[in-house]
Formats: C-alpha cells, sequence, structure tokens
C-alpha cells in the first residue's frame, strides 16, 4: 500500500467520522467545530485527487465563509431558542425518522448502481473526446482558464451569486436582532 493510498483513507476516516459526529452530536458548538473537521478533511481528499483549485476553493468558501456565518448565526441566537433546541429529546432511529431513512438507503441504492454498473471508458461522449484529443491536461492552464471565464464570462452570475449572498447575510442579522419590549 503505497503512501497516497493510506493518506486517502486516513483523510477519508477522519472526514466520515466528523461528518458522523456532526449529524448525531447534541451539542451545537462541537457539531460546529467537528463540521470546521469535515470541510477540512473534504479539502485535503480534493488535494489528493490533483484537485488543487477546489480544495482552495472549498478553504476559502466553506471554511472561510460559510462557517463563519454559521458561527456568527449561533452566536447572535438567543440562548432561550438554543436551550430549547439541545432539551429536545430526539431518538436517532424512531419511526418519524423512516422517511429519511428510506429516502437516503434509495438514493444509496442509485449511487452505488452507478458506480458498479458504469463503465466510464466506453461511454461515447470519452471515447469521441480521446479519439479526437478533446481532453484537457492536468497542469496550471485549467486555474487560468476558470480565472479568466469567471470574470469575463460569467461574470454577471458571479456578481447575482455574492449580492444575493450578501442579501441573505443582511436578512439574517436583521431576523436575529432583538425587538424592543413595547410598553
Amino acid at each position: 500500500m503505497s503512501l497516497v493510498q493510506v493518506m486517502f483513507y486516513v483523510m477519508a476516516f477522519v472526514t466520515l467520522g466528523s461528518a458522523l459526529v456532526v449529524a448525531m452530536g447534541k451539542n451545537l458548538i462541537r457539531s460546529i467545530f467537528m463540521f470546521f473537521v469535515t470541510l477540512f478533511g473534504l479539502a485535503g481528499l480534493y488535494v489528493l485527487a490533483l484537485a488543487d483549485f477546489v480544495a482552495v476553493t472549498q478553504i476559502v468558501i466553506y471554511v472561510g465563509g460559510i462557517l463563519v456565518l454559521i458561527l456568527f448565526a449561533f452566536m447572535l441566537s438567543g440562548k432561550e431558542a438554543l436551550a430549547t433546541a439541545e432539551q429536545q429529546k430526539t431518538k436517532f432511529i424512531s419511526l418519524h425518522n423512516l422517511p429519511a431513512f428510506i429516502l437516503a438507503a434509495l438514493f444509496l441504492l442509485v449511487m452505488l448502481n452507478v458506480v458498479f454498473k458504469a463503465d466510464v471508458n466506453n461511454l461515447p461522449w470519452v471515447k469521441t473526446a480521446i479519439a479526437t484529443k478533446n481532453v484537457v491536461p492536468v497542469n496550471g492552464t485549467g486555474i487560468n482558464n476558470i480565472g479568466i471565464n469567471l470574470m469575463t464570462r460569467y461574470l454577471l452570475p458571479f456578481e447575482v451569486i455574492s449580492v444575493l449572498l450578501m442579501i441573505a447575510l443582511v436578512g439574517s442579522a436583521h431576523l436575529s436582532r432583538k425587538e424592543p419590549a413595547e410598553a
């Protein structure tokens, strides 16, 4: 077993383990920080898959932006709401969760079916791309193309998404503020 395989299994174990702690944890603060570990584990898996740009994007956007937004939402929420959320006693396996388990099992079945029955090397569009040498080499030009397209061809959708995220941030700050008591 090579060092890359060992690193993959370690990163996969850390990512899956921390994701399970996030999903099943009762302590909200611990879940948020384990989500931090999960996102970094995913970034590590992207690095192992030679997707450096996606790994850096994962860290900058998700770890740097989304996780900080979740932390702010947690800090701005009232003590009463947090106390009631932590005191709710729900069992992981119950009749209320049965539809979610069935849906998750169906998705798992579909994913496993696709993974095991797909013959990626014999897909028509892959054969055509290989025959016409229409493949993108793994080098630094891919990241340059992404940056150029993001700032030229896809600038308007990029800015619309940034404005939408800003509106969501302002809206969440507005919703979390305390209303003055009326006399």
